[in-house]
């Protein structure tokens, strides 16, 4: 199906106004599409749609009429699974650790679609232990997952996205993107990389006409009607390592991580029903954010950090401002405005006597 030989009016869909809530809404400053207003079908491509994000946010798009392109990982989905049997949908299989398997799959969606409007990246990989514990295969195998994935998803299609002087990246990170989580070292390092690049790449692309956000889910549960359907554990494509004995003990840091996921199962305050509603809004809303935090726990774990940091600055600057000089004078003048009231108070001070002598 090429939508470039469909009539204008087959490219524009009504918004289904029964799937968004009241309230479920981006910041009118972004420009969100409008519950029953017209909009532009779009074309998404999904990398990691059969994780718990992307599954999520594939039916999103599909409800609201938009095209997609899932693309699911190599060695635990078979093209059987990822056949959607629908003129809509598109199922792939994809390794994002391997450029030259990003670049089959985005050409696969560009034959069948004519056009890629829009690319998510969901994919991802964890390994919850203790630095030391985490041999260097489980270290490169995050970063290669989560930076070089993204990475190639990038080199693979921005060259597109110039030429069609359009396009726009939504790049799942994470709450460990913007702090450090003890037990989820090596992932948080993956994770700060991937916005250190897209932060960069924001000032490079803007003239393109292209445009990229950085998505920081909190702790997200699986509210669809077949959650239990998914064969991923609740706690997603992430590894739990047992823990070495100097790291093994109940109150370890190193072990949060892993009591944090065991504890909480299905019960993250965060529904990735409504995460992946306000993601398709953000593919189509005018003015996209950086950054987009989901969840109360992104907003409070974050805005700590960064209170902690202010905090830090302020304790510390004196080593790096010195006094300016105006204020240095501003000083002076004050000092010699004391010595003179000083003398004058000696003067006053002083007998008959001395005064006559």
């Amino acid at each position: 199906m090429d939508t470039r030989t469909a009539p204008d009016a087959a490219s524009v869909a009504g918004s289904d106004t029964s799937s968004v809530k009241a309230g479920l809404l981006l910041p009118a400053s972004c420009d969100p599409p409008q519950p029953g207003a017209q909009r532009k079908q779009l074309v998404w491509m999904v990398f990691g749609g059969t994780g718990h994000m992307g599954r999520s946010l594939v039916k999103s798009a599909l409800s609201h009429g938009d095209l997609v392109v899932t693309v699911g990982r190599v060695f635990e989905s078979s093209p059987e699974s990822m056949d959607q049997k629908s003129d809509h949908c598109l199922g792939l299989l994809c390794d994002v650790r391997d450029g030259s398997s990003v670049s089959r799959a985005f050409e696969k969606g560009l034959d069948r679609f004519g056009r890629i409007d829009c690319i998510v990246n969901c994919s991802g990989y964890g390994v919850i232990g203790a630095c030391e514990d985490q041999d260097e295969h489980e270290i490169r195998n995050q970063f290669e997952t989560n930076f070089m994935g993204t990475l190639h998803i990038i080199q693979a299609s921005l060259p597109y996205f110039r030429q069609q002087n359009a396009g726009r990246y939504l790049i799942f990170s994470s709450t460990s993107g913007a702090l450090g989580v003890p037990g989820l070292g090596p992932y948080c390092a993956s994770k700060y990389a991937v916005e250190g690049l897209m932060e960069a790449m924001l000032y490079e692309i803007d003239s393109f006409n292209v445009k990229a956000t950085l998505v920081e889910p909190g702790l997200v549960r699986r509210d669809e009607p077949d959650a239990k359907l998914n064969p991923l554990p609740t706690w997603g494509h992430f590894l739990i390592k047992p823990a070495s004995e100097p790291y093994s003990h109940a109150t370890s840091p190193a072990l949060h991580a892993k009591r944090m996921v065991q504890w909480l199962g299905d019960r993250q305050p965060t529904s990735a029903v409504k995460c992946a509603e306000l993601v398709w809004q953000l593919g189509h809303c005018s003015y996209p954010p950086l950054r987009l935090l989901l969840g109360s726990y992104a907003i409070e774990s974050i805005r700590d950090r960064l209170r902690s940091v202010t905090e830090e600055l302020e304790d510390w600057k004196h080593l790096n401002f010195p006094i300016a000089p105006d204020a240095l004078g501003a000083e002076r003048s004050d000092r010699a405005d004391d010595k003179d009231e000083k003398d004058d108070d000696d003067d006053e001070m002083e007998s008959p006597s001395a005064r006559e002598g």
